[in-house]
């Protein structure tokens, strides 16, 4: 059986595959079944699918908790 992992906006993720600019540390900006990232080092804002992101994904190195309105 397969689980999604749990995500939120603002969390910092390692992904597997470096950037460009060096790092591959990851801020989640915005959560659904696109995923959108902006680098660290840089600030490059990139959008992928969610499939992608789980399986690319290291470890989380900053969790955020829900957002409570």
């Amino acid at each position: 059986m397969y689980m999604t992992k749990i995500f939120y906006i603002g969390d910092i993720i390692e992904m597997k595959k470096g950037h460009p600019c060096g790092t591959n540390e990851w801020e989640i900006i915005r959560l659904g079944a696109d995923i959108k990232l902006k680098c660290v080092g840089c600030g490059r804002i990139v959008m992928l699918p969610r499939s992608k992101v789980e399986k690319g994904i290291k470890k989380i190195l900053k969790q955020n908790g829900p957002v409570e309105e």
